[in-house]
């Protein structure tokens, strides 16, 4: 669809409020958090949570931008933008989301063959089914191109045997996207992406509990998983290309996620701990100044998220951009989670118990968590290097003996 502006615009507002006063459950609206924690969960909503994710899957507004001829939206970007401002207005939240919303269903629109999208895309437009990432290995993280998890062809079928690392939500997914090494005489060249059937005999993922206290990833082992050479996605070898363009997704999905009212601001907190003076503004002088350095970097991103997403009317999709994206939206979110504990001081070191309120307790676990920001999606180190060769055109240094 052509992305109009004007009376076609206003038009389609006044259309998209009309049928979210009807279909959204009014229940909901004082509920944001439970909207977006409902929305991760690996559990089937229920009550007007169930209600609310069919609605939208039928419309196909849970992936507004995505074709209409799988089940998406087929909305423009700049109507998509319209329809997130009245969601938000009346306390909506996109109730359909997950990996295979942000990172493999664009990547299948772009790389899949007809088949593949006709068999993959409409579930993840309905929110039917969860997928997993395969691309981490314990002896390849940064250096993801060493990974040596292989594909031996079998004539009709891939013969899988190998692990992955740091599996985000295996314990729960149906479907896993994965790099495979198909050859083993080239290291870039010799990669496949390669669909496999999480129930498939073979496959066993084991959660791994984290300082934070819950297990998101898991250790993922295959042991002789027969994969149809119908889930190769492009071509055999050509896995490398199809995994960079899926890391710019991922990034750009880490680096402008917003679902749902943003967060109560840092200054608000810490005015309930901390106190104000006889001006109203915070009590402490040094603490002021660096609270106002890390919200206005906040609203820098903001700005740049929303000037990205304008850009994007191009349908080109994310670019190596993303990566710098990616590491300012980690650094504000772990500088706000650093100052909210700073703020709280002594309540800010509970971990359980009745002595703490319950956003004092999520803060910490959050602050924890916080720790993996700047790791996953690809080192903030990686995404350094991406900028300087892609965006910058440095020169790659060579070492002198």
């Amino acid at each position: 669809m052509a992305d109009f502006g004007g009376a076609d615009l206003d038009a389609f507002r006044a259309d998209a409020r009309t049928w979210l006063e009807q279909n959204f459950p009014t229940s909901l609206a004082q509920d944001v958090e439970g909207q977006q924690a409902a929305a991760q969960s690996p559990q089937t909503p229920t009550g007007d949570l169930a209600i609310w994710k069919q609605r939208m899957a039928e419309k196909g507004w849970g992936t507004p931008t995505w074709p209409q001829a799988y089940g998406g939206g087929g909305l423009s970007a700049a109507e998509a933008r319209v329809l997130a401002e009245e969601m938000t207005r009346i306390g909506a939240v996109n109730p359909i989301g997950g990996m295979g919303v942000g990172m493999f269903g664009p990547t299948l629109l772009e790389y899949g063959d007809e088949e593949q999208k006709q068999r993959h895309i409409p579930p993840i437009v309905k929110g039917e089914l969860r997928w997993c990432q395969g691309f981490s290995e314990p002896g390849a993280g940064s250096d993801l191109a060493g990974l040596q998890t292989k594909a031996e062809d079998k004539g009709d079928h891939y013969l899988v045997n190998g692990s992955k690392i740091w599996t985000s939500g295996a314990q729960y997914a149906d479907w896993c996207f994965c790099l495979v090494r198909t050859d083993n005489t080239k290291k870039h060249e010799g990669i496949s992406f390669l669909l496999i059937d999480m129930k498939s005999p073979g496959v066993e993922a084991r959660p791994i509990r984290l300082i934070a206290g819950n297990s998101p990833f898991c250790e993922t082992f295959f042991t002789d998983v027969k994969v149809p050479k119908a889930n190769l996605v492009g071509p055999l070898n050509g896995g490398w290309t199809i995994a960079k363009r899926l890391l710019q997704f991922e990034r750009n999905g880490m680096g402008s996620r917003q679902n749902g009212p943003a967060p109560a601001a840092v200054h608000e907190i810490a005015r309930d701990y901390v106190g104000a003076d006889e001006t109203g503004r915070l009590a402490d002088r040094d603490l002021r100044t660096r609270i106002v350095e890390h919200e206005m970097e906040t609203r820098l991103v903001q700005l740049t998220n929303r000037r990205a997403a304008a850009e994007a009317k191009s349908n080109q999709g994310p670019s190596a951009a993303t990566s710098i994206m990616k590491n300012a939206s980690m650094k504000v979110g772990q500088d706000r989670l650093e100052l909210l504990l700073e703020v709280m001081g002594a309540q800010g070191l509970g971990w359980e118990g009745e002595g703490f309120a319950a956003e004092e307790l999520t803060t910490v676990r959050s602050w924890l968590s916080s720790k993996a920001f700047s790791i996953f999606g690809g080192s903030a180190e990686i995404q350094n290097n991406i900028i300087s060769k892609r965006i910058l055109g440095l020169p790659e240094l060579t070492q002198s003996r």
